[in-house]
């Protein structure tokens, strides 16, 4: 009976196997499609019809496409890993020791996807230091003239550098002033675009950065009933040099209005926190932090931008404020404001030419001017002020230089020397030691910090590289 039974199986397996192969023998035919020049069809995995178009694979500057022009249909990958190296060095004797090392600082692995001529899709992950964060998760529609309607994960249309992709920035960090800038969050954003005028307005919700993030707004939901907070952010670029091929002009006004999200702890609910880092990720000390403000009713962000290009120049300045105001049943607790500014500018040295992406109101990829690359030489100052009322986060000024060595457009070698000084408020909240007390002390308390035993606020320089590929 066993056998009998192992055999009748292996018979109706078999018979099942010819017939799905006459199917998909009888389905897979030639179906002309419109817009297309040929189409088959097949059975897919769950047994049902679907058309089949054939894609040519290429090559574009590096990044494998996939695609049928004439299907309106494209898919290609999009892979970024930085590698980055850092050494610190003259910070004040007594002052917490900033240690040197090395971070993958980036890993990104994107699939992106044309599907037919008015819809894309994207996802991008990183991975970097082993740690899995969704980054881009949203479809767009492009059918109606001159706008887009986005929706999903993705940042802000804010500032200029926080929008500019990390592959094309002149310096290994952004400056510390985009500490302002919101970066990503899940929304609905519209945007229009003719040659001379950008425009973007969005709604968003809370951020998707990690798991820590996704417990807290499930708490707040679960436990107390909380809503995930929202936020409105506009923005205008006027762009009146749009008919010269070699140069650009960006003008660029944002605003926001942000209340409370829900990605704090349910303790924690209600309030807003600003931190920065000073240089680089592989140091981990924020010694520019404001700690949780609490009873927070609103946030209202402010960016006014310039950035230009001539040839193989381009320079963008910037100045970001953000206003947290407080509930009004809070007695004698007046608006913080918070502001921040940078100026940098970079010059291609080999007769190379820099790139403004009209579609994304930012700077896109170099074309080296020799065939073996070219070299740009940078320069940055930025500014980042936390102090405010009765709010002490410290502020600093940062000065770096900079060497970007492009192989080709996916390949880039980059130096950055960066000298950044702290003020005494500038003590990580409360964790990081800014000077020595009355008694020759170290202390972490700006308010006991006696100049004359030495230098207030911790000052030091930085030398950091990064290795960087894109494909």
């Amino acid at each position: 009976m066993k056998r009998f039974f192992t055999f009748s199986l292996a018979l109706c397996c078999a018979l099942v196997a010819v017939e799905v192969s006459a199917q998909r023998h009888h389905h897979r035919h030639d179906s002309p499609l419109k817009g297309q020049t040929t189409s088959t069809t097949d059975i897919n995995q769950y047994g049902q019809t679907v058309s089949v178009v054939p894609l040519s694979a290429e090559a574009q500057e590096g990044f494998l496409v996939f695609q049928n022009k004439k299907a309106d249909y494209k898919v290609w990958f999009d892979v970024r890993v930085q590698t980055d190296g850092a050494l610190f060095w003259g910070a004040p004797e007594g002052a917490d020791k900033i240690g040197n090392g090395v971070s993958i600082r980036r890993a990104r692995l994107a699939i992106k996807g044309q599907l037919r001529k008015d819809w894309y899709g994207e996802l991008d992950m990183d991975l970097a230091n082993g740690v899995l964060e969704l980054k881009d998760a949203y479809m767009r529609f492009d059918g109606i003239p001159n706008v887009q309607l986005q929706v999903g994960n993705f940042k802000e249309s804010f500032s200029i550098s926080n929008n500019t992709t990390s592959r094309y920035l002149q310096f290994i960090e952004r400056p510390m002033a985009v500490a302002f800038a919101p970066s990503r969050h899940i929304g609905l954003q519209a945007k229009w675009e003719i040659p001379v005028v950008w425009a973007a307005v969005g709604a968003f919700c809370q951020p998707v950065e990690g798991e820590e993030a996704r417990i807290n707004v499930e708490d707040n939901n679960k436990d107390y009933g909380r809503s995930s907070g929202y936020s409105f952010t506009g923005k205008v670029v006027v762009r009146p040099l749009f008919e010269l091929h070699d140069a650009s002009l960006h003008l660029g006004f944002a605003t926001s209005y942000r209340t409370p999200k829900s990605d704090f702890s349910p303790s924690k609910y209600g309030s807003a926190r600003i931190s920065s880092r000073n240089s680089t990720s592989i140091n981990r000390k924020k010694y520019l932090d404001t700690g949780n403000i609490p009873d927070v009713n609103f946030e209202m962000l402010y960016a006014v931008e310039m950035a230009a290009h001539y040839k193989g120049l381009r320079c963008e300045a910037a100045f970001l404020r953000d206003d947290v105001h407080i509930n009004e049943h809070v007695a004698d607790s007046p608006t913080k404001r918070f502001w921040g500014a940078y100026a940098q500018a970079g010059v291609l040295l080999f007769g190379g030419e820099q790139h403004y992406d009209a579609g994304g109101a930012e700077y896109t990829r170099i074309t080296p001017g020799r065939s073996w690359g070219d070299i740009e030489l940078c320069a940055r100052f930025d500014r980042l002020d936390l102090d405010s009322e009765d709010v002490r986060g410290g502020a600093a000024n940062g000065w770096t230089f900079g060497v970007n060595y492009w192989i080709n457009s996916n390949i880039k070698m980059m130096l950055n020397y960066q000298y950044v000084a702290n003020n005494k408020w500038a003590n990580g909240n409360g964790k990081l030691i800014v000077g020595y007390n009355s008694n020759g002390e170290p202390t972490t308390d700006p308010s006991a910090v006696n100049s004359s035993y030495g230098d207030v606020g911790v000052s030091y320089s930085m030398m950091a590289c990064r290795f960087e590929v894109n494909f």
